[in-house]
């Protein structure tokens, strides 16, 4: 972190950080003006208001979210946790969101970020995912990451939750950028797949509050920084009015390459990448497509196999598994099977029966449609 950058100043950074109806850029503007998050707190809102041009209202508001949370636990509560928080005169805090636009005040991180110098691309998708979405994001992501490029998503339920799972049956780094404080999963039941991201390396990254909830204005917001850590940003699957549609225009607005995932023309979940491609975006039909996006600069140490368009993943040895996962892999056989079903067949309970399936939809076992597991066939 950057010595010059004094606690206080950090702390009252933190409580601008909390205002989260402002943009950005002004923010940094009131810096400019006031010459410190100190001096800017120890104003009152007539003043703000006057010598920053902002409606009074804002002004007073500013006040009142700044002033509503406490950054020392704000602090305490994140390196608990192992996290840090993150400002952009840190040598940690990314590059790319310094060049964003909108560049956060504080990052709040748990886990490792990616380098500067790593190739990072962001796969994004509808929550409401289809079987071919679902097969779709688990070969990309697992190829990317294989390859050896970082893949970006929002953790969210659907596609960004298939990418994160596919890049740790990999075992390799994945980052979250998450539409909640650090404090929070949401949804809930990605927890242990929080805890698996970071296990192999990868972050989980946020600009809110430490334990700020899933308000649905955080996303949108939280798309920004997808975009700019990726380059390029994939759309898998989504509506044409989706949050995956957002981010592919503020991937676009930022100077990023928008690819897309062709998919059946019937689906409402193909509508919004077979609309990019028709506006221009580049056509992917496999990994190789993908990674020809990459910037020169940051090819260096990429696994040169995957650039070829008859890259093949190397198939998945069941011998490898434990006794326990191969019970559950041979009472599965070629059927769809419930938690319930699975738990009595092996006479487990069920948080240990429900362990044992993600870890084999993790590894790429087992994939899991309507809350019945099968055999994943990909």
């Amino acid at each position: 972190m950057n010595p010059q950058i004094s606690t206080d100043e950090r702390l009252a950074r933190i409580r601008l950080n909390a205002f989260l109806y402002f943009r950005a850029d002004w923010l940094a503007r009131l810096l400019d003006i006031f010459g410190s998050a100190q001096e800017i707190l120890k104003q009152d809102a007539q003043t703000l208001a006057r010598e920053a041009n902002l409606n009074p209202s804002t002004a007073t508001n500013l006040l009142k979210e700044a002033f509503s949370i406490n950054p020392q636990e704000e602090w305490d509560k994140t390196e608990k946790l192992g996290g840090h928080i993150y400002l952009p005169e840190d040598e940690e805090y990314p590059q790319a969101l310094r060049n964003c636009k909108e560049a956060p005040v504080a990052i709040y991180v748990l886990g490792n970020l990616p380098s500067d110098e790593q190739a990072c691309v962001g796969l994004v998708g509808t929550r409401k995912i289809t079987p071919y979405g679902r097969r779709v994001a688990t070969k990309l992501a697992g190829d990317l990451a294989q390859a050896g490029v970082v893949v970006i998503s929002g953790l969210a339920r659907g596609i960004d939750s298939e990418c994160h799972a596919a890049c740790v049956r990999a075992q390799k780094p994945t980052v979250g950028v998450i539409g909640t404080g650090i404090g929070r999963c949401y949804p809930p039941e990605n927890r242990t797949l929080e805890k698996a991201i970071l296990e192999h390396g990868g972050a989980i990254l946020s600009e809110l509050p430490f334990n700020k909830p899933p308000n649905a204005f955080h996303f949108p917001r939280r798309n920004r920084l997808i975009a700019a850590l990726s380059q390029p940003v994939v759309v898998l699957e989504g509506e044409i009015k989706s949050g995956a549609l957002i981010t592919a225009k503020l991937a676009l607005e930022q100077g990023k390459d928008v690819l897309a995932v062709p998919g059946p023309i019937d689906s409402p979940q193909s509508a919004g990448p077979n609309s990019l491609l028709t506006q221009g975006a580049g056509v992917v039909t496999c990994v190789a497509d993908i990674l020809e996006y990459i910037p020169q600069a940051q090819r260096f140490g990429l696994d040169t196999r995957f650039f070829e368009h008859t890259a093949q993943t190397p198939a998945k040895p069941e011998e490898e598994l434990s006794s326990r996962e191969q019970q559950v892999m041979h009472v599965i056989a070629d059927g769809q099977l419930s938690l319930d079903q699975i738990a009595l067949a092996i006479e487990a309970d069920v948080p240990e029966a429900a362990e044992l399936l993600f870890n084999l939809e993790v590894k790429g076992f087992l994939a899991c449609e309507n809350g019945l597991y099968s055999k994943n066939k990909f």
